[in-house]
């Protein structure tokens, strides 16, 4: 996600050096570097010239202090405005009103609407415990409905039916109606997308708006329409009292234009991000954090966030205890550990979160292959019996040749495995023996930029 973006912003540091303080003359290249790497994010051209003469002019005069070099300067006001241009903080969901709180979802065709109207469902189910409904009243796509009410079973909330032979006002209100009167806290409405902008779509959902009175009216986008999104998020939000935006796809984009111009265009929050297919896939829009994995900082508090939604807590504990009895860290508790990474969203979510110089080396590896990883450490896992997994020494030869062909690889990868394995278990007995220091040397080798 927005790599090009990051690196072409990395090099505006290494263009200041040895400057005392940052002057008009010494950043006009390192701006016009910003300017570039903005432009080719597809960044709406408005929003470019606002954004680089708000840094200019907080840049110039600004002191270079302590160790900080003049490019980390500039970076820092860089880092500043680009937090204000994405909204400043982040803005949740605003349910407070009479259940049940309605959420009108609008957007294109192909944006993404009913699978986030899922992801949405089964946020607010698992972390806000709420009682969720939800309908569609498109009514035009094939199969829409039958696809919403898949993906409400896969999120674990309760589908209102409905059919092509009524009209999306009346599904609405039949919908509102039933949430009333089995006291649900939450409707959330799908509402049918076009291929571009016309009357009778945002008639349609102007009609349903006035109807329903949703306390909030999200605005589905996918990031990888650049310049386009904006200006759909500028019709969307004359027709509409928009409160807030979701931004789909934002993995799959290497430009993510829209993130950065879509809040000044509309005027509006980003409330959520949409990544991957998975319904687990949607992450609350922070513009700080989002600043700085633009600039190759990383997002360590999110990655913080997803360990704890995706660590099984009793599991933990259990191996805690183990580990302080003294007792051998086993390969059936490697791949517990290996599932758990995969609950937090796979090995290539997490890197996408790591600061720039953790991430360079799994960054040159082809799409995907951090998590076909994963998925072939737990395969070798599970061709070995209980006893190999719980006594890995036993494991020679004709062994090896039995289990790599019980998990459809070469012999190769499952010594790999034992290797890694072998170097887990033994930072796990130096911290268990209280060596966390010995640990962190150790790692050394293993995490770029550590000493």
């Amino acid at each position: 996600m927005l790599d090009n973006l990051t690196q072409r912003l990395g090099r505006v540091v290494k263009t200041l050096r040895g400057e005392a303080r940052l002057t008009e003359d010494n950043i006009a290249d390192a701006l016009r570097e910003v300017r570039l790497a903005l432009l080719e994010a597809d960044v709406a051209l408005p929003v470019v010239k606002e954004f680089i003469a708000a840094v200019r002019e907080k840049a110039v005069g600004e002191e270079v202090v302590g160790s900080l070099t003049p490019g980390q300067a500039l970076i820092g006001v860089v880092h500043a405005e680009l937090t204000r241009l994405m909204g400043a903080a982040h803005e949740g969901l605003n349910l407070a009103s009479q259940p049940p709180a309605i959420v009108l979802m609008a957007g294109l065709q192909g944006a993404g609407k009913t699978t986030t109207v899922g992801k949405l469902a089964k946020l607010l189910r698992e972390t806000q415990k709420k009682k969720v409904l939800v309908v569609s009243c498109d009514v035009y796509r094939p199969a829409a409905i039958a696809q919403l009410q898949t993906v409400a079973g896969q999120a674990g909330v309760d589908f209102f039916p409905s059919s092509v032979s009524d009209t999306p006002l009346d599904i609405a209100r039949a919908a509102l109606d039933w949430a009333k009167r089995h006291y649900y806290e939450v409707l959330l409405v799908d509402t049918a997308g076009r291929l571009a902008v016309d009357e009778a779509m945002m008639r349609e959902i102007a009609e349903l708006h006035a109807a329903l009175k949703p306390i909030e009216t999200l605005f589905v986008v996918d990031a990888m329409l650049g310049q386009d999104a904006v200006n759909t998020a500028r019709a969307f939000n004359e027709a509409l009292p928009l409160t807030g935006v979701v931004l789909t796809k934002l993995d799959g984009d290497s430009r993510g234009g829209a993130a950065l111009s879509v809040r000044h265009v509309t005027g509006r929050p980003i409330k959520f991000a949409g990544v991957g297919e998975k319904l687990s896939g949607l992450e609350p829009f922070h513009p700080e954090r989002m600043a700085s994995r633009i600039l190759g900082m990383g997002d360590v508090l999110s990655l913080i966030e997803e360990a704890q939604k995706g660590v099984d807590q009793e599991k933990a504990v259990q191996l805690a205890k183990k580990l302080k009895s003294g007792k051998d860290f086993d390969l059936s508790d490697f791949r517990d550990q290996v599932a758990q990474m995969r609950q937090m969203g796979g090995l290539t979510a997490m890197i996408d979160k790591l600061p720039a110089q953790f991430a360079k080396a799994a960054g040159q590896m082809p799409a995907g292959a951090p998590d076909k990883a994963v998925a072939r450490i737990e395969g070798i896992i599970n061709s070995m019996t209980p006893l190999e997994r719980a006594h890995p020494d036993l494991i020679k030869a004709s062994r090896k040749r039995r289990i790599a062909a019980g998990a459809g690889v070469q012999v190769q990868e499952v010594n790999r495995l034992l290797t890694q394995f072998e170097q887990t278990r033994k930072m796990m007995k130096q911290f268990s023996r209280g060596g966390i220091g010995k640990m962190m040397r150790s790692m050394k080798g293993m995490m770029p930029g550590m000493r």
